[in-house]
């Protein structure tokens, strides 16, 4: 049984084994065609890829005229704190982020609770030494008729005293009498600048306090747009804790890095352009207010990685801050672009880095903003 039954199992094995030559199993099949059809999928993308990376090249880095220099970077505007005064607690908060607000206009106020009490304090204090100053100018008057009748008595002493009139004891008596009350009247009248002194001390402590409550409401000190809220209501800050970063809107400039060859011919008060990647069409004019006097290994931030490895020099691009008054809206930090510096006076400005006239107006309510209307 045992030798009838092994060529059998053989057989079967081996039937097996050519059977799966002959037709391969459906499911290892279209396991074979997806891997096939995910590999030429990720072939094309990476094919797309490259080709939108070489066409961002070239279309976005126009070749320049002679006279010309280009550099990327980001908008920029200069960064103010609203920050306290003295320490205490955020009360309130009345802006939020992306807010403008105007010059001189409260932002927050911080708790002045513990202030208004002792400035009442004070008040109070006030009112007790002018009190004390009306009782001391009072003994005054006491005093003063006091001294005057016993500088009288002590004269007559002294007249009658020749005649034998008077004992000489009295009239030292007297004497003694004049020069006591003359003390008195010495001390009302300390009495009474030392209440005085009192009261201007007073005066002055709740004026402090007036003022510390005063700082106590945060204004904004130019017209700007809130950046960050930092702070929020009910945070207890320290001397000197900054609320909001304000983004000045009549400040707004660009930073560029160009080679040592080219910023040499750069003049300060250049004409400049920037063109944001926002409004392409819109180029933006400016002037060069800034040269760098060192120079510097370019930052990541440029493109270029040849670039980064050449040593440049940070020019400002500013823009005119009358327009930018116009162009409010559109008026964002970090917002990158290109900037472009005319070195060579003679040089005209390509057609496509032409200012246009614009409406301001007319752009704003293109965006379909809400707030336009």
């Amino acid at each position: 049984m045992s030798s009838s039954s092994q060529p059998a199992l053989a057989h079967g094995v081996g039937s097996a084994k050519s059977g799966d030559f002959r037709k391969p199993d459906s499911s290892t099949t279209a396991a074979t065609g997806g891997h096939s059809r995910r590999t030429i999928y990720l072939i094309a993308l990476a094919v797309l890829a490259a080709a939108a990376a070489i066409a961002w090249y070239i279309f976005s880095s126009p070749a320049l005229p002679a006279g010309f220099a280009a550099g990327n970077g980001r908008l920029e505007a200069n960064e103010i704190y609203v920050a306290t005064k003295y320490p205490g607690r955020v009360k309130t908060i009345l802006f939020n982020e992306g807010d403008t607000v105007e010059a001189n206009q409260i932002v927050a106020r911080m708790d002045t609770s513990a202030l208004d009490a002792q400035l009442r304090q004070e008040e109070a204090q006030i009112m007790e030494s002018e009190n004390s100053r009306k009782v001391a100018l009072a003994q005054i008057a006491v005093k003063q008729a006091d001294f005057n009748y016993a500088r009288s008595q002590n004269q007559r002493s002294q007249q009658l005293v020749t005649r034998g009139a008077v004992s000489g004891q009295e009239a030292e008596i007297d004497n003694a009498k004049m020069l006591a009350s003359r003390a008195e009247l010495v001390g009302a009248q300390a009495e009474a600048v030392r209440t005085a002194s009192a009261i201007d001390a007073a005066k002055a402590t709740a004026d402090r306090i007036r003022a510390e409550i005063n700082d106590a409401v945060l204004v904004a000190p130019i017209k700007a747009r809130i950046q960050t809220r930092i702070s929020e209501p009910g945070e207890v800050l320290g001397e000197g804790g900054r609320v909001f970063s304000l983004a000045d809107l009549s400040d707004v400039y660009m930073y560029v890095f160009l080679p040592g060859d080219v910023t040499g011919k750069v003049k300060l008060g250049s004409e400049a352009r920037i063109v944001l990647d926002a409004a392409p069409q819109y180029p933006i004019r400016a002037i060069v207010s800034y040269v760098s006097p060192t120079a510097q290994f370019t930052p990541k931030a440029v493109e270029t990685a040849e670039e980064r490895h050449n040593l440049t020099f940070r020019v400002k691009l500013q823009l005119d801050k009358n327009r930018l008054r116009e162009y409010e809206p559109f008026v964002k930090s970090g917002l990158p672009g290109m900037g472009y510096v005319r070195f060579d006076d003679t040089a005209q400005w390509p057609e496509n880095l032409r200012v246009k006239n614009v409406d301001p107006k007319t752009i704003w309510n293109a965006t379909g903003s809400a707030r336009a209307n």
